[in-house]
């Protein structure tokens, strides 16, 4: 029986250590992001380890016709996905009137719109054949306005959105979606997202424990996990309580640099 996940964003961070999960579990792959050399370290990893058969896509998720490439090479290789992980994305720090517009329009493309589109594209072909499992790795800043970080936090509203109402047009079909909401995370997103110096990350989780929680999360077809029960407690219960400004004024403190 086909067990292949498509993971984006697979050569570093969480999308690494999900992709090492699948293949503990006997899943073969279909390694994806743009660093090749990352991406053919990390396959001969798992095919040696785990003897599972692993292909490798370079590509620049922030160009507008990537996911459509990104499928018409799936499909020339007969490659059926029954996993579909969004994992790519990135932020990035400053006032927004102060940002470059193109790092802005490309973090929006990566995080909202290639995602998007290989949704559709793969999703059809899992209620074709009623099985499918989706996850998309979202964040806690889905739950609030994000000062500094404001085209980020938009970008994760819409994916958290966006997953669950997919969910409930296909759970008929067999096919979940499932979005992982952690709160820091200890990769090269700080670096990428030059957040140097903001103390959210002096205790950010490790990628392997958001990776594990997540997985799990999608494979008994959860619409919204998080990685620490304090932060769901916080976003469910508390932060929906409290006066707009308050929400605002935490949120940029959470994301200013000492």
């Amino acid at each position: 029986m086909s067990n292949t996940a498509l993971i984006t964003g697979a050569s570093s961070g969480i999308g690494l250590e999900l992709a090492k999960i699948h293949a503990r579990k006997n899943g073969d792959l279909i390694l994806v992001a743009r660093s090749e050399a990352k991406l053919i370290a990390l396959k001969n990893e798992l095919e040696e380890e785990y003897g599972v058969k692993v292909d490798v896509i370079t590509s620049d998720l922030s160009q507008s016709d990537a996911a459509q490439s990104l499928f018409e090479q799936t499909e020339a290789l007969g490659l059926q996905i029954d996993t579909l992980i969004n994992n790519a994305g990135f932020g990035g720090h400053g006032k927004f009137h102060e940002r470059s517009l193109v790092d802005e329009q490309s973090m929006m493309q990566v995080n909202m719109v290639t995602l998007t589109n290989l949704t559709h594209l793969y999703l059809k072909g899992m209620v074709e054949r009623n099985k499918g499992r989706i996850l998309n790795v979202s964040s806690t800043a889905s739950f609030m306005p994000g000062p500094l970080q404001a085209v980020y936090y938009a970008t994760k509203s819409y994916v958290t959105s966006f997953s669950q109402a997919v969910a409930e047009e296909v759970k008929d079909n067999n096919v979940t979606v499932t979005a992982l909401c952690p709160g820091t995370v200890a990769t090269g997103f700080v670096a990428a997202g030059n957040l140097e110096g903001v103390d959210a990350w002096k205790n950010a989780k490790s990628p392997q424990s958001v990776a594990e929680c997540g997985y799990k999360a999608m494979e008994t077809g959860e619409l919204v996990v998080f990685n620490e029960s304090s932060l769901k407690f916080m976003f469910n219960w508390i932060f929906p309580l409290l006066p707009r400004k308050s929400v605002l004024k935490m949120s940029r403190q959470f994301m200013e640099k000492k």
